[in-house]
């Protein structure tokens, strides 16, 4: 199955989720939410993740992760990664609870596509206080893809992983995972890279959004939004409207696209220092806001 087969066999099957323009969005992907080790590139920014996720929830934004969000290709367990973290799945919970979170599976959660596995990991939490399993994500879906449809123009906004455009990462990722779980987890605390990532391999990141733009192009120009490259992505009207939320991954900040008001909007969380020497987290536009509109046809 080509590229295109598999991104059109996700956009077939996508969750559909209408919207107007009094609704909002926070679409953040690749987190890779770890064990807390040296090898856990997540934890040197959940404290900018945190703010921004109780940013959005209490703005009243819907939470929307575009895949490998959980690290289980170097992580054997969604209980390791758990007890890493607790405190942010805290906060997702509160978005699961009010039906305000939408999660699609990468290539480094893959085995998040078997409804099984997430109910039997996911549903519930140990909680050594009581003694008990209590509810964390009850009920909970993941998808290939979402749609975001207006109701009012019925314009889709496509969003995906983006890694369907990745040969080596869709249909040999069993390969990849044990090559990154044995060998390249080990070597990463001594800074060698893992060759697998397209984020750290420039080529490959080409060749993968050059297959996702034929794809739009082969689909009426449709508005799609992927990760999985880590490479922030804001194209301007009247260009291929491939978007790329980057990841919470970067050096010192997490990237992420802002749906609001019938706008795009690319937008970083940093740590910044103010006059008095003292540390603050912000929020800075990278492009946008834009509207929707300008990148229908």
């Amino acid at each position: 199955m080509s590229s295109n087969s598999r991104l059109t066999r996700a956009y077939q099957q996508a969750k559909v989720i209408e919207f107007t323009a009094a609704d909002k969005f926070i679409l953040f992907s690749d987190c890779h939410r770890g064990d807390n080790s040296y090898a856990d590139d997540f934890a040197n920014n959940r404290n900018i993740y945190a703010h921004a996720i109780q940013h959005y929830y209490e703005s009243g934004f819907q939470y929307c992760e575009l895949g490998d969000g959980d690290e289980l290709w170097e992580n054997r367990f969604f209980k390791t990664i758990f007890n890493a973290h607790r405190n942010i799945y805290e906060l997702l919970k509160k978005f699961h609870s009010e039906n305000r979170m939408h999660l699609i599976w990468g290539n480094h959660d893959m085995v998040y596509k078997n409804p099984n596995y997430v109910k039997k990991h996911l549903s519930t939490f140990f909680n050594p206080k009581t003694g008990k399993d209590e509810p964390l994500f009850p009920e909970l879906k993941y998808h290939e893809g979402i749609i975001l449809k207006d109701v009012n123009s019925c314009t889709e906004l496509f969003l995906a992983h983006g890694h369907q455009a990745d040969w080596w990462n869709y249909i040999c990722w069993k390969w990849s995972r044990f090559f990154v779980r044995i060998l390249w987890k080990p070597l990463q605390i001594m800074g060698i890279s893992d060759p697998t990532s397209p984020a750290k391999n420039y080529k490959e990141l080409i060749k993968i959004e050059r297959r996702i733009k034929k794809w739009i192009k082969d689909n009426n120009n449709l508005i799609t939004i992927v990760g999985h490259t880590h490479r922030p992505r804001f194209p301007e009207p009247g260009e291929i409207p491939l978007f790329n939320d980057g990841s919470c991954v970067h050096p010192r900040s997490i990237t992420g696209i802002e749906i609001e008001n019938g706008t795009l909007c690319l937008i970083k969380w940093h740590i910044d220092t103010k006059q008095d020497g003292t540390l603050q987290i912000i929020r800075t536009v990278l492009e946008g806001p834009e509207n929707i509109s300008n990148y229908t046809s």
